[in-house]
C-alpha cells in the first residue's frame, strides 16, 4: 500500500486504461469472446475502481486488496452504494472462469451483463472522480453512488 497521493494525471489514465478496456470488452463481445469480453469489464471496472482509491493515496499490488479496500474506504462510509462491491466481486469471479477456466466458460448473457455492469461502474467512477477535483461542481456530489 501506498500513502502517496496520486496525481490528477495518473487518476485520468487510469480512467483512460478503464475506458481501454469498455471499448476492448464490447468489440470482444460483438465477436462472440464471451470469457475475454468478461475479463476486459473485470479490468474496465478495476481501472476505475483504482482510481477512485488514489483519491485517498491509495494503491495496492493485488487485485484483492484493491477491492477490499474500495469496500473499507468507499462502501463502507457510504460514498458508493454495496452493489458496486457485489457487482465487482462478480466481475473478478467471471474474469477468473473467463481467463483460468478450461472447461467451464461464460456465455454471451453473462458476457453482456458483465459488460453493462462494469460501464456502470466506470460511468460512477468518473462521475466521483470530476466531483473530486478541484474544477468539479462538489456541489452535485451524490451521497451514495450505484451501478
Amino acid at each position: 500500500m501506498s500513502s502517496k497521493n496520486l496525481p490528477p494525471e495518473l487518476l485520468r489514465a487510469f480512467l483512460n486504461k478503464a475506458n481501454d478496456k469498455l471499448t476492448a470488452a464490447r468489440t470482444m463481445l460483438e465477436n462472440g469472446l464471451f470469457d475475454d469480453a468478461s475479463s476486459r469489464a473485470y479490468y474496465a471496472a478495476f481501472h476505475a475502481v483504482t482510481a477512485v482509491l488514489g483519491t485517498r493515496g491509495l494503491s495496492f499490488s493485488s487485485h484483492g486488496q484493491t477491492i477490499g479496500a474500495f469496500n473499507k474506504e468507499f462502501v463502507r462510509n457510504g460514498s458508493f452504494d454495496p452493489s458496486c462491491f457485489r457487482t465487482i466481486q462478480r466481475l473478478f469471479k467471471n474474469r477468473q472462469v473467463g481467463d483460468y477456466e478450461v472447461i467451464k466458460h461464460l456465455d454471451r448473457s453473462t458476457a453482456e451483463q458483465d459488460v453493462k455492469d462494469a460501464e456502470s461502474i466506470v460511468t460512477i467512477c468518473r462521475e466521483y472522480l470530476d466531483d473530486q477535483s478541484p474544477a468539479g461542481n462538489k456541489s452535485k456530489t451524490p451521497s451514495k453512488v450505484s451501478p
